[in-house]
């Protein structure tokens, strides 16, 4: 079972309607059942579900999202979450990937964390103070990966594009400088010339997928 999160509390994320989601079905093909939720924090609903994102973005609503795929996998066996849960997401996503992994890693244990904005001090600031919150508080730096990147536990790849222009890329450098302070093993893909997303490039698509598939099936992906 993987997760692809994006908890942005600006909108709800999940499809209300069929249609073309590329990333998921080519996961799905590979024997993955993959799943989308909207917890808690996001928007457009009442006003206390919102209220759960106030200075509180490194919530990204996991109590709903883990009790939501318990559930589902209790009352379907055909989803194994017995080996952990797969999460994976960019740029709000990439953030929430690594938070899950630091602050749940029993739960999840497989991750690939693409242009995340990992820190909400160093991020276009407008964006992060809507939810955040002014001043800069300690909150802040209790929800920054950079801060919590001594807890990861799993596997974990972050990627990101040399030329994003949306997230710094340093965001993403500061949380491998973080990882190797504290002696964490994990895998950074460069993608030279890409921008925001470059997990979606074909490359990045690729090297994700083989990531997903060697830590969370024990497959080895089959060589070009």
């Amino acid at each position: 079972v993987i997760e692809h999160i994006y908890a942005g509390p600006h909108d709800q994320h999940v499809p209300k309607r069929f249609r073309p989601l590329p990333s998921e079905q080519r996961l799905a093909e590979l024997g993955f059942v993959v799943v989308k939720i909207d917890g808690m924090g996001t928007n457009w609903r009442s006003k206390a579900f919102h209220d759960v994102c106030w200075k509180n973005l490194g919530d990204a609503g996991f109590p709903d999202r883990i009790a939501w795929i318990r559930a589902l996998a209790q009352k379907d066996s055909s989803l194994d979450i017995s080996r952990g849960v797969g999460i994976y997401g960019g740029s709000a996503g990439g953030q929430s990937t690594v938070r899950g992994m630091t602050e749940y890693p029993d739960f999840y244990t497989v991750g690939v964390a693409d242009c995340g904005c990992h820190d909400n001090r160093m991020d276009k600031i407008w964006w992060n103070e809507f939810w955040m919150g002014w001043p800069v508080g300690p909150h802040y730096a209790a929800q920054s990966n950079v801060t919590n990147a001594h807890k990861l536990r799993g596997k974990l790849m972050l990627v990101v594009g040399e030329l994003d222009t949306n997230v710094d890329p340093s965001s993403t450098m500061q949380v491998a400088d973080a990882l190797v302070k504290a002696d964490r093993d994990f895998d950074l893909l460069v993608i030279p010339g890409a921008g925001h997303g470059a997990a979606e490039t074909p490359y990045g698509n690729r090297r994700r997928a083989d990531f997903l598939v060697r830590h969370l099936l024990g497959v080895e992906p089959r060589a070009k």
